[in-house]
């Protein structure tokens, strides 16, 4: 069965809120609920899709602005890395390196990549060769590395050790703005040159 992927601009700084789901089983998950909780619903509801987790890349406010009204109207289980701050949420579970997700058939990776916070993570789907990212890497830039915990060097060394491994082709799907390849950013990414594997 075809992963079903839904992608809208989310709260007030328009994070990449990406829903995903399985039309067999009819399961799915939400990664980086901002806000613009009616609309997920709404996707959920015209596939006729049961949410089953709620999936935070990390745990700045703009991406888990609407964690807990989503799970009010559609249920699910928040899901983070353990080193994240949760402001106006309580996680049911944590994530960790190494970690699948499954919803169906479906599943998506765990890799930790933190650097633009201590916990930040990434999502991998082998199965259509895409990688939710956070806001650890964007469409030549990064993210921020000057907010608590953020570090430059810890995460050119997430980018390195963990994203360019999975190849040029691999989509690269990010918090913010538009989705790029590995193999854009590691020829054009100005934050990036002189990183090899």
């Amino acid at each position: 069965m075809t992963m079903i992927l839904e992608h809208l601009p989310a709260g007030p700084l328009m994070v990449n809120c990406f829903v995903l789901g399985d039309g067999g089983s009819r399961e799915a998950v939400v990664i980086d609920p901002g806000g613009n909780v009616r609309e997920i619903v709404d996707i959920l509801n015209r596939a006729h899709l049961d949410l089953k987790y709620i999936i935070n890349t990390h745990g700045h406010w703009d991406h888990t602005g609407g964690n807990s009204e989503l799970k009010k109207k559609a249920g699910g289980l928040i899901l983070i890395h353990p080193s994240e701050q949760c402001r106006g949420f309580s996680p049911d579970a944590h994530l960790n390196e190494g970690d699948v997700v499954t919803f169906g058939p479906h599943a998506l990776k765990v890799l930790e990549t933190p650097g633009h916070s201590p916990g930040g993570l990434s999502l991998y789907s082998p199965e259509i060769n895409a990688v939710f990212v956070g806001d650890l890497l964007f469409a030549g830039s990064i993210g921020r590395t000057d907010l608590a915990g953020g570090s430059f060097e810890v995460l050119v060394k997430s980018v390195r050790d963990k994203i360019f491994p999975l190849g040029d082709q691999t989509r690269v799907l990010p918090g913010h703005g538009p989705m790029t390849t590995v193999g854009q950013e590691k020829r054009f990414n100005p934050f990036l040159k002189g990183v090899r594997l």
